[in-house]
């Protein structure tokens, strides 16, 4: 008998825990019961003041849920009942965010991001009510847990109270918590959310304030820390400039593939096609990452010659310092034959010694690229160094006379990356064979005198400086990684011990390559191109299946002087993004980065690469295709069905002529795969065949077959994804090839055991019957009816018969013929099934004959010669034994769908 309010202060006030509970849950209802009169509603909204009071956090707990539910209500009913929500129930969100129990802070936090994502508070209320809290909350003496969460909380709401209060209240503080000492946890989250505060800032906000605090969180001690950058690195590279994303973040992002810790590289590595699809350019890819960064076609194409000319000048540059060991190995790259910018103590000295003059970088470069290629490449490759280093390396090291060591700063341990193995070769024979094919007898003639002398002294230093480093790596030779460099180094020691004859050809080829680079390039061009009976070290490499060359992105320079001018032209490099990191994608099919970084690293590459071939553009194709390939012939399954998912889009990107020679082997190699992978192709297969030339196109009519055979039999979606398919590639193929080809599979799936395929393929025939009438040839249709006649309708089981009937149901509804040709063809033998024995088919017989047959404008003229035989029909079908057959005969359910009723007929009735 109590009134609403009388039972809410009864219960509110009781000392059971369980009935205060109860009025926490009630309150929205009992506000619906007093919400015509207004001073009701504001006496329960002032209840639920004092009820926020509750010392029983499970209390505050359930009120805390409802306050969402509630504030929708008082914004609905906001005449009656203004600023409820601003005066009485937002101060109790905001005190909750520091309650001392942990499942009231959870619950007020998740109520606070629904109510902005609702739009529920005021754009006033956040500003003066929300965010000094969440401030105070964040500050120094605060709580450790309140203060993670409130950090979170101000991320999370930085894209719902949009770009103004974000950098006037929360960019602010969110520079200091990113540099917060003490809690690694707050970092953590400002990392985990640093992509979101970007997008909302804009560039100039993301560049001047918050790149900084990126770079310190992207060289944390906590590998949390680098692994939550790594994660939003993407995200944080769509808010920056092209110009910030390639001289930075490319150089930051290298950093974190080359982190010690696997956690890190392996979430790097995910992140590593993502960030390479941010360099895509939009006048080529037609993609914009931020609205910022749109420019008109002019100023694209401005942007594109400017950056020509800087490469056509780093090109110059370079190219006098790379000359003299670019055609020596098939293989050598000049960032290869550098040394890193951070590396041991005899690293740091080896460094020095180049870097004195001219004379010494073209000599030490000459020694260490006439090891071997591959050699080259090892010691290379001992720190992942970035290509933009890598530049600044040579242009310092050829052509600057007085630059000093790298500092300090920039050393770090080069035994925490590993590299693949080189295999076992006699570098002393190849050397000694390559040797006597370079350095005619007229070139030893006239250098000899100038040059034997300083050949000796360089040799002992090298070899000393070789015997330092394997010296200090000999304790760590129980590490792989180690074992191998041990292995390249002691190679280099035996090659740099050869005999003084040896020796002399060696600092002949140095000298005369310092006094004429292009006599002598042309010389070694000629001379290798007449004599290819001896194999030279790159040759042996290459055979043994090298991986892809390493190209320096500034260089323009081909990599083989023997090479055809078609193979010159692949070998180019790209410009489209820093080479270092398109060198890390490409190594991600390497075996060894599934032990050392992430055992499905490959799959991970596999997703990404078509967004990185939009990147690089159908031009630099041959920069991936043979990544491409390695991944389509990966061992785990999972990688192959990543490709077969996204062929067809791979196949947009490449064009028809890419497409026709590299994208069709793997097509047809998917088709022969699991069916885990074959599901790819088939979900897309009329994507990629509308794609194909028409003659190319008609050679998988034969192979459409082979889709009915799966290695399980209850796959029926299979089968039903197949009907669907062949719905598409009826436009792409001839009325014949239709006949010839799919209605054979068409008919098959009709017959099918599960009742989806069947529904599916319904639908197949009739478009097939709608494709066959239009043609030329009138025989193709004819011919189809008599085989459905004969197939289905005369059919000794039942279920064939009911086909039969959807069939013709599904013709008339898609208007796939018109009414005449459908009563001369069909209409007759449909009738006939008037007599069938069982009641299933005469039930959706006359189904369809009242509710589709007789809507057609064909059947209501009286003057119709078949009008008097459907209705005869009609008639014998409502004096029918069974009840269901006379209810659907003689009524017209308004109510009934005839899609919706025959499928629960054919699921009910199979």
């Amino acid at each position: 008998m109590l009134t609403p309010l009388g039972r809410l202060d009864k219960y509110a006030a009781s000392e059971n825990i369980f009935n205060r509970q109860m009025v926490a849950r009630s309150l929205l209802d009992t506000l619906k019961e007093v919400s015509d009169d207004e001073r009701d509603c504001i006496a329960v909204l002032e209840r639920i003041s004092r009820l926020a009071d509750d010392s029983e956090p499970t209390v505050r707990a359930e009120l805390m849920e409802q306050v969402p539910h509630i504030a929708m209500f008082c914004q609905e009913n906001r005449p009656s009942i203004p600023y409820a929500f601003s005066k009485y129930l937002l101060p109790i969100v905001v005190r909750y965010l520091a309650d001392q129990n942990n499942q009231v802070r959870k619950t007020s936090q998740a109520a606070l991001l629904v109510l902005l994502e609702q739009e529920l508070i005021e754009r006033y209320d956040v500003e003066t009510k929300v965010c000094p809290v969440l401030i105070e909350l964040t500050a120094p003496d605060s709580n450790d847990d309140v203060k993670t969460e409130a950090v979170a909380i101000m991320c999370k709401m930085a894209s719902m109270v949009g770009k103004d209060i974000t950098e006037r209240l929360i960019l602010p503080r969110f520079c200091e918590m990113c540099c917060d000492c003490r809690m690694f946890h707050v970092r953590k989250v400002c990392a985990a959310n640093f992509g979101d505060i970007c997008s909302v800032v804009g560039q100039q906000a993301t560049e001047e304030m918050l790149l900084p605090r990126f770079f310190q969180l992207c060289s944390d001690n906590v590998w949390g820390v680098r692994k939550a950058c790594a994660e939003c690195f993407m995200a944080v590279s769509c808010a920056t400039s092209q110009e910030v994303r390639r001289t930075k973040l490319s150089t930051l992002f290298i950093n974190l593939i080359s982190d010690p810790s696997r956690w890190v590289r392996q979430a790097a590595f995910q992140s590593l096609g993502p960030f390479i699809s941010t360099f895509a350019n939009p006048s080529s890819s037609g993609q914009y990452f931020k609205e910022e960064e749109s420019k008109t076609t002019e100023d694209h194409r401005a942007a594109e010659e400017n950056s020509e000319k800087m490469r056509n000048t780093a090109n110059l540059i370079t190219e006098d310092a790379c000359s003299r060991t670019v055609d020596i190995s098939s293989d050598v790259d000049i960032s290869d034959c550098m040394l890193k910018p951070e590396n041991t103590a005899e690293d740091q000295n080896l460094v020095s010694s180049k870097s004195q003059n001219e004379t010494d970088f073209s000599t030490e470069m000459f020694l260490s690229c006439t090891l071997s290629s591959d050699s080259c490449r090892e010691l290379a490759e001992e720190n992942e160094q970035n290509s933009s280093h890598c530049t600044t390396m040579v242009q310092e090291s050829g052509l600057s006379s007085h630059e000093t060591s790298l500092s300090e700063q920039e050393l770090y341990n080069s035994f925490h990356f590993w590299r693949t193995p080189l295999p076992e070769i006699d570098i002393d024979l190849e050397l000694q064979q390559a040797s006597d094919i370079i350095f005619t007898p007229d070139i030893q003639e006239g250098t000899q005198e100038a040059t034997v002398p300083a050949s000796p002294n360089i040799t002992m230093a090298t070899r000393k400086e070789l015997e330092e480093m394997i010296e200090n790596l000999e304790p760590h030779i129980d590490d792989p990684d180690v074992k191998a460099q041990v292995e390249v180094l002691s190679a280099a020691l035996r090659a740099s011990s050869l005999d003084p004859q040896e020796e002399t050809s060696a600092g002949i080829g140095k000298e005369m390559y310092s006094q004429n680079d292009l006599d002598v390039k042309d010389q070694l061009n000629s001379k290798l191109i007449q004599d290819d009976t001896v194999p030279l070290i790159s040759d042996t490499v290459e055979s043994m299946g090298s991986t892809l060359p390493y190209i320096h992105n500034d260089s323009d320079l081909s990599t083989n002087s023997s090479f055809s001018p078609e193979e010159e032209r692949k070998s180019k490099v790209q410009d489209v993004v820093p080479q270092a990191l398109l060198d890390q994608y490409l190594s991600m099919t390497d075996p060894s980065r599934a032990q050392t970084v992430d055992t499905e690293i490959a799959k991970h590459c596999a997703y990404s690469l078509p967004g990185v071939a939009l990147t690089l553009g159908r031009q630099n194709w041959h920069c991936l295709k043979d990544t491409y390939e390695t991944l389509a012939s990966d061992m785990q399954w999972k990688v192959r069905r990543t490709l077969a998912f996204s062929i067809h889009e791979l196949a947009v990107i490449l064009g028809d002529q890419l497409t026709a020679g590299d994208l069709v082997p793997v097509f047809n190699g998917f088709l022969k795969d699991l069916d885990e992978v074959r599901i790819g192709v088939l979900k897309h297969l009329h994507d990629f065949l509308k794609l194909l030339h028409p003659d190319k196109r008609r050679e998988y009519l034969y192979q459409l077959q082979e889709f009915l055979v799966t290695d399980n039999s209850r796959n029926w979606r299979f089968r039903a994804e197949l009907a669907e398919q062949l719905i598409l590639l009826l436009d792409l193929y001839s009325a014949r090839d239709v006949y010839d080809y799919l209605r054979p599979i068409a008919v098959s799936l009709c017959a099918d055991k599960v009742s989806s395929v069947r529904w599916i393929s319904y639908k197949l025939v009739s478009e097939m019957v709608k494709k066959l009438y239009m043609a030329s040839t009138p025989t193709f249709m004819v011919d189809l009816m008599n085989e459905l006649v004969e197939k289905f309708c005369r059919c000794q089981k039942w279920s064939g018969r009911q086909t039969f009937v959807f069939i013709c149901q599904t013709v008339i509804e898609d208007d796939c013929l018109p009414m005449d040709q459908f009563a001369l063809h069909l209409l007759p033998h449909l009738l006939h099934l008037a007599s069938d024995r069982v009641p299933n088919v005469r039930v959706l017989l006359a189904k369809t004959l009242r509710q589709t047959l007789l809507e057609k404008e064909y059947f209501l003229n009286s003057a119709n010669s078949h009008q008097e035989a459907v209705e005869q029909t009609i008639m014998a079908l409502q004096m029918d034994d069974d009840n269901d057959v006379k209810y659907f005969a003689s009524i017209h359910p308004a109510s009934t769908k005839i899609a919706d009723d025959a499928m629960s007929t054919a699921s009910s009735t199979y």
